[in-house]
């Protein structure tokens, strides 16, 4: 039995919802509005009075089963969006590694021959408050994941020196140089 699935979220205030007939959820807040085609399989029930959504599947197969605790998810997600938003904080860690965000595009200098331009996507703000830490903030959960993902691989953290770049809370397993010829 899914207990994520059964459980029962509270809309927060200034915050609207309308559910279509197809399973097409809208949902909008302070920080903006976002959209999602919610599987028909499972059925959502929006009390508006209560300010409360229970998400209801219709029966016990593996598939049902599946979608009853992603689709709960997915609605608190955008709840949070919405009213909140979601960050991610990088950090830059590298003689002379460094970024700037100039205007639509974050520059990255990463120890390459080059720098690296970024197209920041739309629904995404990028901000630098050192050159060594950014901050990727959104309302879409997923899309603020994946660049910050994105900015992460163009400089993987390498686990001799840690130089790269990482997730501010991720710690990197380090490890020892060569110890050929130390014992001599």
């Amino acid at each position: 039995m899914s207990r994520i699935g059964n459980r029962i979220l509270t809309i927060p205030a200034n915050t609207s919802i309308t559910l279509e007939a197809n399973n097409l959820l809208t949902v909008t807040g302070t920080k903006g509005s976002l959209k999602k085609l919610l599987p028909n399989v499972i059925k959502i029930n929006v009390d508006k009075d209560k300010n409360i959504i229970s998400i209801v599947r219709p029966d016990d197969n593996k598939k049902s089963k599946q979608l009853h605790g992603t689709t709960n998810s997915l609605i608190n997600g955008m709840l949070t969006g919405t009213s909140t938003g979601f960050i991610k904080e990088l950090e830059i860690n590298g003689v002379g590694y460094r970024a700037v965000v100039q205007g639509n595009i974050l520059n990255l200098t990463l120890g390459y021959s080059h720098s690296i331009k970024f197209e920041i996507p739309q629904g995404i703000t990028i901000v630098a408050p050192k050159p060594t830490v950014l901050q990727v903030s959104g309302i879409d959960k997923q899309l603020v994941g994946e660049v910050a993902a994105k900015i992460r691989k163009f400089r993987e953290p390498e686990p001799y020196k840690g130089k790269g770049i990482k997730y501010k809370n991720e710690h990197i397993r380090r490890k020892e140089g060569k110890a050929a010829g130390k014992g001599k």
